[in-house]
């Protein structure tokens, strides 16, 4: 094994079994053996080895002009002829190392670097340089890196934060800082770190070795200063000159001890409030100072003393952490006008290590004066009830209200009753003196109760006013007749027996009597000798009402009307007629009423439930019947038989208008009807339009202009209309208009004739036969309309 001492001169050792042999040519010898006779004296024979060596060492960073020569490789079996080839296998062998076949140097080609890599095992191999067959079994080595001083410490984890309470004691520890150095702390003072304080003095310090933080001065102050920035350095080659450094930074940050009590900034602190203030209004705020932080600068305020206790409270505000004085009760200006407070202010949280620097707690006096304010009037009382009595006339007195004013002027005070109190103004009240009187009679029974307002205020200026409720009770009168207690009529039997109970009635009173309240019956005076009914007074503020006879027909008479008389025992007393119907009705057997309606005597008696059901059963049946012919002739289809020409005479027209006589032209075309030349030729029936049109038969034409006989001409008519072979095998309606030429008459119809005043003579419709009866009476003489409507007058 080869090794380098600085850079220019090296010594081979060649090692074997930790032992360096020399052979007489320099090389190692691997061909010598040794013995070793164990204990019972036999020989042990050891195997010859070859050449071994454990390992060479190369300076790491080595910047010199050729490659470092690591050591050098010598085979026993090579006699120097060149035969013999070295191979060199393993890390960075033919890159970082090479070796001369020839002569077995290894050299180191590049820099190498401890940090990177500290070690590099190698094999060795003789070999026959033409056979490459091994002479030599291979044999492995490490080459190791030495370091030297290259890398300065470094603090891996900077910067760094700590903290550490105010006021500590003198080398109370803070935090620990280390540094590394990646030199080998195992060769020479490389990796020896030493720490020091380069800022931060004279507030903290530093252990050299360990690198611990400790505090340098007592009686640090948070509330002086809270944070302080410290650089540590940590220095190789135990901090000699030459040794690398690295530095970091710490920032210490002093925590808070509660070592400050609560502090008032004044003494005294005056305050007011207004005497119109309610509970719970504010009336100021204080607040103690504490430089402390968190729960160590909270401050707890009290009420400890003062003539304002009761009247005053005290609450904290969890924002502010102020003080609140708030108003407890009431407080009047004329009454008392200044109050004082005696407040403390305490830390609730004390530090035992720090209770001699004590009182944690501090005092202040609150002086509260009281502003006068110009206050409404206040009533005597809190509400009024009066009383009145119903009906009494306008004007009545009901009572009085009073109220005074508390302000030192001591106003005059005017009183009113609101509006919306009393919408319908039953009441007035005097502004001066608050006396309220009626503005018209009242009616219990409408309304038993009136509340309302009256508000007061001073007179003058503008003041605040005050309210107070007031009840009115308006007492009862007897001002009201009794009545029926229920108005339901009386049903009774046609049979029924003489002296039997019908019914029992009581009576009602609106007025409020209680239970003094007392009625009497009796019938009215022309009723009171009645053969039918009777009235017995039960003196219980009932009647019983009896049947004096039998007999009684629903026929004959079914509602019989009873008026009774009722009186009360009021003052004064009042009475009323109240009647009592009493219907009479048909029972069976048991008198149980069957029926009380006079309609059913029309139907025939004895009909049974059965009867009753088959006649519902039929008329249901013929409703049906009904109903499907209707539906039956809605779907019936159109006439057969179309007109060529429409003619208005033999079609049946319904108009749905009244006619005003012969000045009425808008409903329809009278001249329609008037024309008899619209039958001349043959007309084909509607239903049917025949191929062959059969012209009129000679015999069968219409009357002569002249003839006036109309019988005739429907009878012709009809013939015609029987023997036309075109007509269908069903009856038909045949309409004529036909009026005859040179009539006297004219129209016949009722819309031209009926409002007309004609001078034409009628009479001669009385011959025409009774088919024109109807026509000659409503058609006659003049004489006999005017008399039949002077009857019909009178009538």
């Amino acid at each position: 094994m080869n090794q380098y001492f600085g850079h220019y001169s090296f010594i081979q050792f060649l090692l074997l079994n930790k032992t360096c042999l020399l052979s007489s040519k320099g090389h190692v010898s691997l061909h010598r053996h040794r013995q070793r006779t164990g204990k019972e004296g036999q020989v042990l024979h050891r195997s010859k080895r070859g050449w071994v060596w454990n390992q060479f060492f190369v300076i790491e960073e080595y910047t010199g002009p050729d490659p470092v020569l690591v050591g050098r490789l010598h085979s026993d079996v090579d006699s120097g002829d060149g035969n013999i080839k070295y191979i060199l296998s393993g890390e960075g062998a033919g890159t970082i190392f090479v070796i001369d076949d020839k002569t077995g140097n290894i050299h180191a080609t590049k820099t190498l670097d401890r940090e990177e890599q500290a070690q590099y095992t190698l094999t060795a191999q003789a070999v026959a340089r033409d056979t490459n067959k091994p002479l030599e079994p291979p044999s492995e080595f490490i080459v190791k890196v030495q370091d030297i001083n290259d890398n300065p410490p470094e603090f891996l984890h900077g910067p760094y934060y700590a903290s550490v309470p105010e006021m500590s004691n003198v080398g109370t520890s803070v935090m620990q800082v280390t540094a590394t150095d990646a030199d080998d702390p195992t060769y020479g003072n490389s990796a020896r770190l030493v720490y020091s304080i380069l800022q931060g003095q004279p507030y903290f310090s530093v252990e050299p070795q360990t690198g611990i933080i400790r505090t340098a001065l007592p009686s640090m102050d948070r509330e002086a200063r809270q944070e302080y920035d410290v650089v540590i350095q940590a220095k190789d080659m135990g901090g000699h000159m030459g040794g690398l450094s690295g530095t970091t930074e710490v920032k210490i940050t002093l925590t808070d001890v509660n070592d400050n009590p609560p502090k008032f900034p004044q003494s005294v602190y005056p305050m007011s409030i207004s005497e119109d203030k309610v509970p719970g209004e504010e009336v100021g705020r204080l607040k103690a100072k504490d430089p402390d932080l968190g729960d160590n600068g909270l401050v707890k305020y009290n009420i400890i003393d003062g003539d304002g206790m009761g009247i005053f409270e005290l609450s904290t505000d969890s924002e502010t952490r102020e003080a609140v004085i708030k108003l407890k009760k009431t407080v009047d200006y004329e009454t008392k006008r200044l109050y004082t407070l005696k407040v403390e202010g305490s830390n609730p949280h004390v530090d035992p290590q720090f209770l001699a620097w004590g009182p944690y707690k501090d005092e202040a006096t609150i002086k509260i004066s009281v502003e006068d304010a110009d206050e409404p009037p206040v009533f005597i009382a809190h509400s009024y009830t009066f009383e009145v009595e119903e009906n009494a006339p306008e004007g009545t007195l009901v009572g009085r209200v009073h109220a005074k004013d508390t302000d030192v002027a001591n106003n005059p005070v005017s009183y009113r009753i609101p509006q919306y109190t009393d919408v319908e103004q039953f009441f007035s009240i005097n502004p001066e003196d608050g006396m309220i009187t009626t503005t018209r009679p009242l009616d219990r029974e409408t309304q038993a109760w009136h509340n309302i307002s009256v508000s007061a205020k001073e007179t003058g200026g503008h003041h605040q006013e005050t309210k107070v409720r007031v009840n009115i009770k308006v007492k009862d009168v007897n001002d009201n007749a009794p009545e029926f207690a229920t108005n339901n009529e009386v049903l009774m039997c046609e049979t029924i027996a003489p002296g039997k109970l019908i019914e029992t009635v009581s009576a009602v009173d609106k007025d409020e009597m209680a239970n003094r309240q007392h009625f009497t019956f009796s019938l009215a005076p022309e009723v009171a000798h009645n053969h039918n009914f009777s009235l017995k007074d039960n003196r219980d503020s009932t009647a019983s009402i009896y049947v004096l006879r039998k007999g009684f027909s629903r026929l004959t008479q079914d509602v019989y009307f009873l008026p009774v008389e009722i009186n009360d025992n009021g003052f004064p007393a009042m009475s009323s007629t109240n009647t009592l119907t009493i219907r009479v009705c048909s029972c069976d057997s048991k008198d149980t009423i069957l029926s009380c309606n006079v309609e059913p005597y029309v139907l025939p008696a004895g009909l049974s439930t059965g009867a009753l059901i088959a006649i519902l059963a039929c008329i249901v049946i013929l409703l049906a019947i009904v109903v499907l012919f209707v539906a039956l002739r809605r779907q019936k289809k159109e006439p057969l038989i179309v007109f060529e020409e429409e003619d208005i005479r033999e079609n049946i027209i319904t108009y749905d208008d009244e006619g005003g006589g012969e000045e009425d032209t808008e409903a329809f075309d009278i001249a329609t009807l008037q024309n008899p030349d619209g039958a001349n030729g043959f007309l084909p029936r509607k239903d049917i339009k025949p191929e062959l049109q059969y012209p009129i038969r000679p015999g069968i034409g219409r009357p002569a202009a002249n003839s006036v006989d109309v019988d005739d001409f429907i009878k012709t008519r009809i013939a015609e209309a029987d023997s036309d072979p075109t007509a269908p095998p069903y009856d038909s309606i045949q309409i004529y208009g036909y009026e005859g030429r040179g009539s006297l008459a004219g129209s016949l119809s009722s819309l031209e004739s009926v409002t007309t005043e004609s001078d034409l003579d009628y009479d001669y419709l009385q011959s025409w036969g009774p088919r024109f009866k109807k026509l000659a009476d409503l058609y006659g003489t003049k004489d006999c309309s005017i008399n039949d409507a002077d009857e019909g007058e009178d009538s």
